[in-house]
C-alpha cells in the first residue's frame, strides 16, 4: 500500500512537489521547525474533503503535542476526519507525526524477533496474560506496552497491578533488562513514547471522535512501532461487547493497520474474533489473572484457551520459531500444559518487582471480602449472556472506571459459573459478584439481567471469524 522506505525517507523528501506545495504564509502558530500554519486553514481544508500535506500534519500534531494548537480546533480537526477521513499517504504521516513526538524503544542489541500482540479490547479479555509468556517460553521476544481499561474494557495494566508490587511504570532502560531476562516485559505507555497520541486519545474520548477507524488504526500503531517490535499479531474484536460491532468495519480496521504496518516494515498479522459473550468466566482484575494463571496450568476455559494457542501460533510464525501454524498450536499447547508458560510468566513478574509466588499459590491475590449470587429465574439452556452488561456489573463493585482518574478495587468483579449453551435449574447461580460492600445490589441486578435461558442450547457459533 505505501512504500517500504516511507518511515524512514526524510520528510522534507516525501513531501516535495506533494499537492498544495508549501505551507501558506498566513499568521499562526510557529512549531519548532519554523513551519507557520493557520490552523483554520487547514481544518476547513479536511472538512471540505481535501488533502494535508505530510509537513502540515506534522506540525499541527508537533503543535498540539506542546500545547500550542488548543484542543477545541484540534477538536475540530478530529472531527473533520471522522466525515472524511485520512488517504494512505495522510495516515501514514498521521502516525510518523505521533510516533516522532517521543522517543522510540531500541531492542536491536537484543537477540530475537520482538513481535507484540494488540486486542481491540472486550469483556474478560485477559489473553495477554497467558499468551505472552507462552510465547516467550518459546524463544520469541515479546514487548508488551498495554492501557488501562474505561468504561466496559478492562485495561491489561490493571489486571498485573493486582499482583502484590508488580510495577508497569518502567523506563526504557529497565523495560529492556526485563526483555534481556525474562524474554518479555508488559509496561505501560511512558511519557516519552508517542506522547501526542496520549494527549490525542484524552480528547477523543470526549469529543466523540473514537470510532474513527483512521484515528484508531493510527492510535494503536504509533506506539506499537515505537516499540521496536518486528512484528504484529491484531486480535480485532467484533460483535456486541466490542468497539467494533460490525465485521465489515472489524476487516476495514486491520487492512487499515496492516497498511501502515507495511509501510513501516512490520509485519501484521490480524484474526478477528467474536466479542458476543465474555472472555472465560471472570470478569475483574485479580479474578482474571486468577483465570490466566489456570490456562498456564493447562486448564482454564476454552475460550481463553483458544484464543491463547491461535493467536500465540501467529506470533510464533511471525517470529519464525515455527514452520506453519499448526505446529505453532502445537507448541502453544505444550508450553501452557508442561509449565514452561507459567514459569516464564513468574519470572515476569519478578523482574517487574512483584511477589512471584502470588503466581504459584494464587490465593495470594487479592480477594474481595464479599460474594453475592445471581440466580436463575427459570430452568433451562443459557442461549446468551450480554457482555456490556457483565461489566456493567463489574463496574458497579469497583472493577472498572467511569472516568480516567478513577481508582480500581483489585479484587473486585463478575464470575460466570454458568456458561453458554449450559443448563441451569431454577433457582441455581448463574453468576457470583465478588465485592467490598460498595454497589452489590445493583451489580446483581444487572449481572442478572445479561443473562438469557430458553428451552433450547443455542447453536455452537466458531470463535475466530477471519484470518488477514
Amino acid at each position: 500500500m505505501f512504500p517500504r522506505d516511507f518511515f524512514v525517507r526524510p520528510l522534507a523528501k516525501r513531501v516535495a512537489g506533494a499537492a498544495g506545495g508549501a505551507v501558506a504564509p498566513h499568521p499562526g502558530v510557529v512549531v519548532p521547525d519554523g513551519v507557520r500554519l493557520f490552523v483554520p486553514d487547514l481544518i476547513r481544508r479536511k472538512r471540505d474533503g481535501g488533502e494535508l500535506s505530510a509537513v502540515e500534519i506534522g506540525a499541527l500534531v508537533s503543535a498540539h503535542a506542546a500545547g500550542d494548537v488548543p484542543d477545541y480546533q484540534m477538536s475540530a480537526m478530529l472531527m473533520a476526519i471522522v466525515f472524511r477521513g485520512l488517504s494512505a499517504d495522510e495516515l501514514v504521516a498521521w502516525t510518523e507525526a505521533m510516533i516522532g513526538s517521543g522517543e522510540s524503544l531500541d531492542h536491536s542489541g537484543v537477540p530475537g524477533a520482538k513481535v507484540d500482540k494488540h486486542s481491540t479490547g472486550g469483556v474478560g479479555d485477559k489473553i495477554s496474560l497467558c499468551l505472552a509468556p507462552a510465547v516467550a517460553s518459546l524463544g520469541v521476544r515479546v514487548p508488551m506496552i498495554s492501557g488501562r481499561g474505561l468504561g466496559h474494557t478492562g485495561g491489561t495494566l490493571d489486571k498485573l497491578e493486582a499482583i502484590p508490587g508488580l510495577r508497569v511504570d518502567l523506563s526504557a532502560g529497565e523495560a529492556r533488562s526485563v526483555l534481556e531476562r525474562a524474554g518479555l516485559f508488559m509496561i505501560g505507555q511512558t511519557d516519552r513514547l508517542a506522547p501526542a497520541d496520549r494527549r490525542l486519545y484524552a480528547l477523543r474520548d470526549v469529543t466523540g471522535t473514537v470510532e474513527s477507524i483512521p484515528l484508531i488504526a493510527s492510535s494503536i500503531m504509533s506506539k506499537k512501532l515505537a516499540e521496536g517490535i518486528d512484528a504484529l499479531v491484531l486480535d480485532v474484536k467484533v460483535g456486541e461487547g466490542a468497539f467494533m460491532r460490525d465485521e465489515e468495519r472489524g476487516r476495514e480496521l486491520a487492512r487499515t493497520i496492516i497498511g501502515i504496518g507495511e509501510a513501516a516494515g512490520v509485519r501484521v498479522k490480524a484474526l478477528l474474533t467474536r466479542m458476543d459473550r465474555p472472555i472465560g468466566r471472570a470478569v475483574g482484575n485479580a479474578l482474571e489473572v486468577r483465570e490466566a494463571i489456570e490456562v498456564m496450568r493447562g486448564a482454564g476455559p476454552p475460550d481463553t484457551v483458544e484464543l491463547t494457542r491461535e493467536l500465540g501460533a501467529e506470533m510464533l510464525v511471525l517470529g519464525g520459531a515455527a514452520e506453519s501454524a499448526d505446529l505453532a498450536r502445537e507448541a502453544i499447547s505444550r508450553a501452557l500444559e508442561g509449565g514452561a508458560a507459567l514459569e516464564v510468566f513468574a519470572r515476569l513478574v519478578e523482574a517487574q518487582g512483584g511477589d512471584p509466588e502470588a503466581v504459584r499459590d494464587p490465593s495470594r491475590l487479592p480477594a474481595a471480602a464479599g460474594r453475592a449470587e445471581v440466580t436463575a429465574q427459570r430452568s433451562g439452556f443459557v442461549a446468551r449472556i450480554d457482555p456490556k452488561a457483565v461489566a456493567r456489573a463489574a463496574l458497579e463493585v469497583g472493577a472498572g472506571r467511569r472516568t480516567k482518574e478513577d481508582s480500581v478495587r483489585p479484587a473486585t468483579g463478575v464470575e460466570v459459573l454458568v456458561g453458554v449453551g449450559e443448563s441451569v435449574g431454577a433457582g441455581g447461580t448463574l453468576a457470583e459478584i465478588h465485592h467490598d460492600g460498595v454497589g452489590r445490589d445493583d451489580a446483581v441486578a444487572i449481572a442478572a439481567g445479561a443473562f438469557e435461558i430458553r428451552d433450547a442450547p443455542p447453536e455452537a457459533v466458531p470463535l475466530v471469524l477471519g484470518r488477514m
